[in-house]
């Protein structure tokens, strides 16, 4: 009888399959104990949530708060714009008893200068000040109404050589005699001589020393001129600044 039932077990499977009422279930037990399960799994993560009050705040190293803002400090930290530097060819002249001319060019093939000044200075006094090897010219605006006009542009300037007031300075357009004392000179790059009469309606020679200098712009505010020195002469120290105040 053991042997019977064993094989009933085993072999009526085989030739009566279950039905679909058996099927369902036989299926739907897995389904119930997956459920189980699951609702099982919930129930211990609530109660690991109440246990631990900490779980799911943020730690220290990871709150907004803590983080540094790299991004925050760098901006933060904001570096002065630098000067910027080129390269001009500058020319002093003036006849012996007459005032100083400065004229500045970019190209001197060019006749129309970048800038040209009229210093009250003297040029047989300007000869004396540059023996000694330092010579500091500075030329200050303090009007109030240029305050915001280009630095270039101001007319009129208070200077100073080495400390010692002189006068005005003014700024001036280039005449048929500059452009022509320019044109005469456009082959020469460095240089001192005299040149024969020609420049303004005085007879007497014209003096003049020719040179590349450093253009140097601070800011809106202020401009410099440094004189390169050539290699035959390295003790002169030549500079030429524009400073303006806004505040008058």
């Amino acid at each position: 009888m053991a042997k019977i039932d064993a094989l009933r077990r085993f072999l009526l499977p085989c030739f009566f399959p279950p039905t679909a009422a058996t099927a369902a279930a036989s299926s739907a037990v897995p389904k119930k104990r997956l459920s189980t399960s699951l609702r099982d799994d919930l129930e211990t993560t609530t109660a690991t949530l109440n246990e631990d009050p900490t779980h799911g705040q943020d730690s220290p190293a990871t709150t907004p708060d803590s983080v540094t803002p790299k991004f925050a400090v760098s901006a933060s930290i904001v570096a002065p714009p630098r000067p910027s530097k080129t390269m001009v060819i500058g020319t002093i002249f003036g006849h012996r008893r007459g005032h100083v001319w400065f004229c500045v060019q970019h190209d001197r093939l060019r006749n129309k200068p970048f800038l040209l000044l009229e210093f009250p200075i003297l040029t047989h006094q300007l000869v004396n000040e540059m023996r000694f090897g330092l010579v500091r010219i500075a030329l200050e605006c303090n009007r109030v109404e240029l305050g915001f006009c280009p630095l270039r542009s101001i007319p009129i300037w208070a200077m100073s050589c080495n400390g010692r007031k002189l006068g005005f300075a003014a700024k001036k357009k280039a005449g048929e005699p500059v452009r022509s004392m320019l044109k005469t000179m456009q082959s020469t790059t460095v240089g001192a001589g005299v040149m024969p009469s020609g420049f303004g309606s005085g007879s007497e020679e014209v003096m003049y020393m020719r040179a590349n200098y450093e253009h140097v712009v601070g800011s809106a505010d202020s401009e410099s001129f440094h004189l390169i020195n050539p290699d035959e002469c390295p003790g002169q120290e030549l500079s030429i600044f524009l400073l303006r105040s806004r505040n008058g």
